[in-house]
């Protein structure tokens, strides 16, 4: 719907319509550089950031006039969460639109009279929204097959993806936040729980639910509710305790005037959320279980790769449950931000590219993955300092110039559409849903914000009935401030003539 007026013009412009041997980067350097409109120079100065803090990019999508706005547009720069669009058109590009993960259940042993004698196998593909629905979908379908008692282990196999052991706040110092949840091809809920509060006036009381259910976790059903005009700082008011993993309390009150709240958080142990989510579920639907639940080890992988378990061909039963489309993951990457969801992009790529036949997502392949993708695609445009591919980052780096070229590629490549579908709406949704009214629905923009970092990227429909691509990126410790310029720099972009 967004890209017929949009990119119609792109069709017959080569991908950055220069001469040959020109890059969007020399043509930005010798356009003149005139002052910032005024109102970018005066949210900047209200924010007390400096010039030469800020780089700010406005270029016609067929690069075929100079840019209309340059300043410091070749100065590498940390872009935040803006970085996302750098995975996710890697990504639509490399794997396409409709690559899928799989997330696959085996037995390991015979199966009679609803008893499985042996172990239930749950590989992980790196699916990054393996939500409770989901999973427990699954394992439903597991005890729809005949099982109802596992008379061995639930056994997980995580191999697919091979990320560090981190501090889950080593970033920010917030472990329980749950943006700062790290990778796992076994991603089950984000590893994250989700509280629902809900008001039982009659009892004085609201009541809490859980989800997903967690094996050896035990949770407060009520909290005391209290009678009050406006609903305030309810998740400080709840006095909730949840550095415990086995154990959650709330020792406050809830306010009546809040109605039905969610609060999603981070888990205390997320190594263990997977193992406690899918025990949890197998024994809510209903399933029995004499084992545990437990990870596999590289010798019992082998061995089970060595019988052709883990293929399936000599399993007495193979279920596959595969993702959602990539176009529609990179859809909640970018609108919504989600750290997690772009860092297995990132690893992806990294083990879509790693040769036999046991590759795994690792940091580096991811890296080195970009690095070569970008070298072919972009190959005249300095490349970016990838880390993990999420903009959770504080070594990321790219140039708007850069990002600027790498968005007049995506706007001419076949997987644009499903790009620009994933961006929020100037006005309308998401991460821009609250922001740039004045020119609600004609900015399509990627957002970032970190500390001392603020940043968009995107593209615009000019007032003119040009198209423009639109960076800007700040890094200062009053960048919080600086958005209002940022968006001051999306509406003069639309509005200007």
């Amino acid at each position: 719907m967004l890209l017929n007026p949009f990119f119609c013009r792109l069709v017959a412009v080569a991908v950055l319509g220069l001469a040959p041997g020109w890059s969007l980067a020399q043509k930005a350097a010798r356009a003149p550089k005139p002052a910032l409109p005024p109102a970018i120079a005066k949210a900047l100065v209200r924010a007390q950031v400096p010039l030469d803090a800020v780089t700010l990019l406005v270029v016609d999508a067929t690069s075929v006039q100079p840019p209309r706005l340059n300043h410091r547009s070749a100065v590498p720069m940390n872009p935040a969460s803006v970085m996302k669009l750098v995975t996710t058109y890697a990504a639509l590009d490399v794997l396409g639109p409709t690559y899928t993960w799989n997330t696959r259940v085996l037995m390991d042993g015979q199966v009679s009279d609803g008893i499985l004698h042996g172990n239930l196998v749950v590989r992980g593909g790196g699916d990054p929204k393996m939500v409770v629905e989901r999973l427990q979908a699954l394992l439903g379908q597991v005890q729809a097959s005949g099982v109802k008692v596992i008379r061995g282990d639930i056994v997980l196999d995580r191999s697919a993806f091979q990320v560090p052991l981190t501090d889950a706040g080593e970033f920010d110092g917030e472990p329980l936040r749950p943006y700062n949840a790290r990778p796992d091809a076994l991603l089950i809920n984000f590893k994250s729980l989700v509280f629902r509060f809900t008001p039982d006036p009659l009892n004085h009381r609201a009541l809490v639910q859980t989800e997903p259910p967690m094996a050896g976790l035990m949770v407060d059903e009520s909290v005391p509710m209290i009678r009050v005009a406006r609903c305030g700082d309810w998740r400080s008011e709840l006095r909730a305790s949840v550095e415990n993993p086995n154990r959650i309390q709330f020792a406050g009150t809830y306010s009546s005037a809040c109605g039905e709240r969610v609060w999603p958080t981070a888990y205390a142990e997320p190594d263990t959320f997977a193992a406690r989510a899918i025990e949890g579920s197998w024994r809510a639907l209903g399933g029995l279980l004499t084992g545990s639940v437990r990870d596999t080890s590289a010798g019992e992988l082998a061995v089970l790769r060595a019988r052709g378990t883990l293929s399936g061909e000599k399993a007495p039963l193979r279920l596959d449950a595969p993702s959602l489309p990539l176009r529609e993951i990179v859809r909640d990457v970018n609108k919504f931000s989600n750290n997690v969801m772009a860092q297995h992009l990132f690893l992806t790529l990294g083990r879509n590219a790693q040769p036999g036949d046991n590759p795994q997502g690792t940091p580096e392949a991811g890296r080195a993955a970009l690095a070569a993708w970008w070298k072919k695609v972009l190959p005249r445009q300095d490349a970016p300092v990838m880390d993990n591919g999420s903009g959770l980052s504080r070594i990321e780096r790219i140039s708007a110039v850069s990002l600027a070229a790498m968005l007049q590629s995506a706007a001419q490549s076949r997987v644009a559409q499903d790009l620009l579908d994933s961006l929020p709406v100037a006005g309308v949704d998401a991460t821009m849903r609250e922001r740039a009214k004045p020119v609600t629905g004609q900015a399509f923009m990627k957002t970032g914000s970190l500390r001392d970092v603020t940043a968009v990227a995107g593209y615009a429909n000019g007032v003119s009935g040009a198209r423009y691509i639109v960076v800007g990126m700040v890094n200062h410790p009053n960048a919080g401030a600086a958005r209002p310029a940022l968006d001051a720099l999306i509406q003069w972009a639309v509005q200007e003539r």
